[in-house]
Order: structure tokens, then C-alpha cells, then sequence
């Protein structure tokens, strides 16, 4: 029976934080949800500021099913906001809200991380669906061009996640800066923002370091293999 130490020690930790992340991020929104804003500010108000401050115009706001579906479309030039954020006036709504705003911030402003991440996409949609299975099918054959090239293509997706954490950083940073200097939330409320949006990040940190990880495990199969 083959047993893979490394799956063990370098991948199973990192799901286990994947998992430990999803609960933190969906716990703090509950809570955050419940607390209302002093001013009644609500997600589509605070995304409307930041865009106005930024003297964005071209950008259209929108509701969209579900919760946590947030997401800034750079193509369309949308910004969907979920049902619990585009008309609700809490802590975790402005917050979400603004932090999504941030990325057509980003986007309007050609920020480098972002335009990098974009141009990665088709690598890392190939990379992440095709690249492990090539390089199990090439460890399993001993297949070395295989085993390389699956290695490659992850490695690929594997950058794309790296890249996205200084986008999702640099997105609540601009954030939180025009939501204080324009005094929209109290200093209590914007520390209840930041709890949302550092519990949002520690999603994206637990898939990069799973993404590593997984990496790290191929590149070590392949050694010992050739060993």
C-alpha cells in the first residue's frame, strides 16, 4: 500500500487551515452583519463613495444572488454586490462593499499585481485542472517529460495565487484609507471592517500555502523518484 508522507505533512495542514479560515471568515460576517452602521451607510452608498473619490464613473452596481458572491467584474465593469451587502447598512457590508470597490480602484489605476493576475488566468485555470494530473500520471509512468511539464503548468496557477494576495491586501488598504478620511464609520465600526477583511484575507493566505504546498510535494516526488 503506498503511503504519501509528503500529501501528510505539507498538504493536509494547509486544508486544515483552508477549513479553520472558511469558519473565521463566515462566523466574523455573521456577527458584523448584525451590527448596523451609526450613519445607515449601506454596501452600495460606501462602494459609490470610494468610486467618487477615485472620480470613477464608468463602473455599474448591482445586486447579486447569494451571500459572500461579492465580486468586482473588470470586463463588464461591474461591481456585484450580494444581498446581504448591496442594501444593507452593517459594518460587514460597507466593509465587504469597499473592499471590492478597491479592485476597480485597482483596475482604473492599472495597479501592476492586478494587470499580472489578469494575464495569468488562462495559465492558471490549465495549470490547476491539468498540471497535478500530468504530473501524477508522469510519476506513475515515469514519464519525466510528463512529469515536468504537469510540474511546470502547476507552477503556473501556483504564481497566479501569490499574486493575488498583494491584490486582495492592496485592495482593503485603499479601503480603509478613504473610509477614514472621509469619516464614514466611527473608529470602532472601522476596526469591526478590518476584522472582517483580515478574517477575507486569511482565505486567500490558506489557499496560497495549500497552492505551495502542493507544489512543494510534486517537485519532492520527483526527486525521489529520480533517486
Amino acid at each position: 500500500m503506498y503511503f504519501d508522507f509528503y500529501y501528510l505533512v505539507l498538504v493536509v495542514p494547509t486544508i486544515i487551515l483552508s477549513f479553520l479560515a472558511q469558519i473565521m471568515v463566515k462566523s466574523t460576517f455573521s456577527k458584523y452583519s448584525k451590527i448596523r452602521c451609526s450613519n445607515n451607510i449601506t454596501g452600495q452608498d460606501a462602494a459609490l463613495l470610494l468610486m467618487r473619490n477615485n472620480s470613477i464613473n464608468d463602473v455599474a452596481i448591482e445586486p447579486v444572488r447569494g451571500s459572500l458572491t461579492d465580486h468586482y467584474d473588470p470586463r463588464a465593469k461591474k461591481l456585484r454586490l450580494s444581498e446581504p451587502v448591496y442594501a444593507q447598512s452593517s459594518i460587514a457590508a460597507v466593509g465587504v462593499a469597499a473592499h471590492e470597490t478597491g479592485h476597480a480602484i485597482q483596475h482604473a489605476k492599472r495597479y501592476g499585481p492586478l494587470v499580472l493576475r489578469s494575464t495569468l488566468v488562462p495559465v492558471a485555470n490549465i495549470g490547476s485542472s491539468l498540471g497535478p494530473w500530468l504530473a501524477v500520471a508522469g510519476l506513475a509512468m515515469s514519464f519525466d517529460i510528463l512529469l515536468n511539464l504537469g510540474i511546470l503548468l502547476f507552477g503556473g496557477a501556483v504564481l497566479f495565487y501569490i499574486i493575488t494576495l498583494p491584490v486582495e491586501f492592496n485592495a482593503s488598504a485603499r479601503a480603509l484609507v478613504i473610509l477614514r478620511s472621509n469619516n464614514v464609520l466611527t473608529q470602532e465600526e472601522l476596526s469591526g471592517v478590518k476584522k472582517v477583511l483580515t478574517a477575507a484575507a486569511l482565505t486567500y493566505v490558506a489557499s496560497a500555502l495549500s497552492a505551495i504546498m502542493n507544489l512543494l510535494r510534486l517537485v519532492l516526488l520527483s526527486r525521489g523518484r529520480r533517486r
